[in-house]
Formats: C-alpha cells, sequence, structure tokens
C-alpha cells in the first residue's frame, strides 16, 4: 500500500488541511492518508501552552475527515509522552508497515528548512517527502526545486502544487474570540464541536 503520514498541531483544523489531504490523495494516488495530531511539537517547545487539548484536537481532525473513508486519524503521536520527533514516528510506521511505501506531506517552507529537522537524512530513508506548495509564483517553485534537489541525494522528494489557503489556524483562533463567524473557513462539524466545547474562547 501507498500510505501518508500528514502531520500537524491542526489547533483547530481548517478547510485548507482538509483540501490540501484531498488534491494530494488524488495527485499521488495514495491508499490510506494518516492524519496525526502532534503533542508536542520540537519548533513550538518555547510557546505557551495550546489552546485546544490533545484529545479536542484529535476529535476535531475525526470529524473533518468523517466523511474520507481513505484518512485515518491517528492518536499515536498525542499518547506519546516526549516530544514528537518525525524521525521517531517513521521509525513506528516503518516498522507497524514494513512492505508499503511510506510519504510524508509537509508544507513547502518546511521542506526549505528540512535539513534542521533531527536525523533529516534518515526520514529520507525512510519514505518519500512530499512538500505541497501553497504559494502562487515560479519564484517559489525555483526555490523549492533547488532544495529538493539538494536533498534528492538522500531520498525522494515530490513538489506538488496545491490550491493555496490564505487562512491560517492562529488567525482562525482570533475571529474565534472576537465571536466572528469561522464557519467558511471550518468544516461545519469543527464549527460546532468548537461552539458546543467552547474553544478558544476567553475564559
Amino acid at each position: 500500500m501507498r500510505r501518508a503520514i500528514f502531520g500537524g498541531s491542526f489547533d483547530p483544523i481548517h478547510n485548507g488541511h482538509v483540501n490540501l489531504v484531498r488534491q494530494i490523495y488524488s495527485k499521488v494516488e495514495l491508499d490510506e492518508v494518516i492524519v496525526m495530531p502532534t503533542a508536542i511539537s520540537p519548533f513550538k517547545q518555547n510557546n505557551e501552552r495550546k489552546p485546544a487539548s490533545c484529545a479536542d484536537r484529535f476529535e476535531m481532525c475525526r470529524l473533518a475527515f468523517a466523511d474520507m473513508p481513505f484518512v485515518t486519524v491517528s492518536d499515536y503521536e498525542i499518547s506519546l509522552p516526549e516530544v514528537s520527533y518525525t524521525v521517531n514516528t517513521l521509525r513506528h510506521f516503518r516498522e507497524a508497515y514494513p512492505d508499503d511505501k511510506l510519504f510524508f506531506i509537509m508544507g513547502s517552507d518546511m521542506l526549505l528548512s528540512f535539513e534542521r529537522w533531527r536525523n533529516y537524512r534518515e526520514i529520507l530513508s525512510m519514505c518519500t517527502i512530499i512538500a505541497a506548495s501553497r504559494e502562487n509564483g515560479e519564484m517559489d517553485m525555483d526555490k523549492l526545486e533547488a532544495q529538493a534537489e539538494r536533498l534528492r541525494s538522500f531520498g525522494e522528494i515530490l513538489l506538488i502544487n496545491t490550491d493555496a489557503y490564505e487562512m491560517s489556524s492562529t488567525e482562525i483562533r482570533e475571529k474565534i474570540k472576537k465571536n466572528c463567524n469561522i464557519s467558511c473557513y471550518v468544516p461545519e462539524n469543527v464549527v460546532k464541536y468548537i461552539l458546543e466545547h467552547k474553544l478558544y474562547t476567553v475564559r
């Protein structure tokens, strides 16, 4: 099977994440996408505690992809007591699915800083990187292609153009705090969950 892992804070998950998964699933011809909320990101250790709990973010992901049978929402990383390093996660799934072709989905900005990731060469030996470019313009793709070419001596990298999405999770949280309508940015069942559980509101 061809399985892709898509990790992130998803705080909250929004339509940009959902559309990204749908497009990559189609373009790369995957069998399964494993969506994985991250408990403690190694790049965010100094930030304040996330507004939504691991359980809430897991449930929002489950709701967002409820109508996509090819998506599995995994609690692997949020069940860990330590920092979620991608290399450790990939070791786990490489062992769990030794005969599968594994992919790891990331944003184009992450590819540009990929050499800062722990054991990035080992990551490339275990999976194919799918770098999703959500920017428009040749300058961005030229920069990405140059970085991908430097890294391809260690493994396979696919550059995939996806539709740009202008709204971030941070901006959505701010809108919620201001009692703005977020229904055009977040799946309907996730909006309902956020409102029912009073997530991201000032208490």
